[in-house]
């Protein structure tokens, strides 16, 4: 007999106690815990947990379980979310002309490396329509000319909230969407929308990256995935990483590498929000890896 499986994170001020009255709660109500990570954050003065467990006990049930634990985090001041272990979330792929993110998660997601549904692929550009069509995902194009006027844009974003909301989106990843998303959009999007982009801005902002990195000689190569906020580039960070490169290479093969870093580094961040890994701590994240 397979046991339901929950995922429960949590975050509060750092009192004494947390993690004994939280798998205290949990053994009360008939829980084993599978796995658990925790972390206090001296600096602000947080404290962030994630257990993953299974209800075990037959008499309680999952009404009870929640109902139960929401009184638990009344008398805790807990921000907390439970979720079905085995539930995938849907997510949202968006994407403009640059296609390698959008190909290399569609590949993960179809050879079951990414626990996720994808009901939606939008893009402001008709490129990848065949591209969704091999998957068996709908393709949303959504266009936005150059220079488009305000009331315009809003036009665009109402249907990409009203997609959001007719498939019950848990997640948006920007795939290289190159489009900047108005104020209001990326209120809409807090905590629940990723971007990718190379590591570097902002010393090398505009067209053509890779070759003024070529021209300044850089010896790194990275990636940023990041939370999407109205700050451009620069929400919570959630996942980097960089690859060394040399004199001997040209402009076109720095990109090449920086397309690769791209793929990893934004496969791992959906990964571990999609595997509730990932907690916001103010300007930063928390990720139980």
């Amino acid at each position: 007999m397979t046991h339901p499986e929950y995922i429960l994170t949590l975050s509060c001020l750092d009192q004494r106690g947390i993690v004994h009255r939280v798998s205290g709660f949990l053994a009360e109500h008939g829980c084993n815990i599978i796995d658990s990570a925790q972390f206090g954050d001296a600096e602000s003065q947080l404290f962030f947990m994630r257990v993953h467990f299974s209800r075990d006990e037959p008499g309680v049930s999952d009404e009870q379980l929640r109902a139960d634990f929401a009184q638990l985090a009344e008398s805790m001041k807990l921000d907390w979310q439970l979720r079905d272990a085995h539930a995938k979330p849907r997510v949202m792929l968006m994407v403009s002309k640059i296609g390698h993110c959008l190909n290399d998660l569609l590949f993960r997601y179809k050879s079951g490396l990414l626990p996720v549904e994808i009901p939606a692929i939008v893009s402001n550009h008709m490129d990848f329509y065949q591209l969704a069509a091999s998957y068996n995902i709908p393709f949303h194009y959504l266009p936005l000319a150059a220079g488009a006027t305000q009331e315009a844009k809003l036009a665009q974003e109402t249907r990409i909230i009203e997609l959001m909301d007719n498939h019950q989106i848990d997640l948006v990843v920007l795939a290289r969407y190159m489009q900047i998303l108005s104020p209001q959009l990326c209120a809409r999007l807090k905590g629940k929308a990723i971007n990718i982009h190379h590591s570097f801005l902002p010393s090398f902002k505009g067209a053509k990256p890779y070759a003024q990195a070529h021209h300044r000689g850089v010896k790194l190569i990275g990636a940023t995935a990041h939370f999407v906020t109205s700050d451009l580039d620069e929400g919570p960070i959630i996942e980097q990483d960089v690859e060394r490169v040399d004199h001997s290479m040209d402009a076109d093969t720095l990109s090449a590498i920086g397309r690769d870093v791209e793929c990893v580094v934004l496969a791992r961040a959906v990964k571990w929000f999609v595997e509730h890994r990932v907690l916001q701590n103010g300007a930063k994240t928390v990720v139980f890896k």
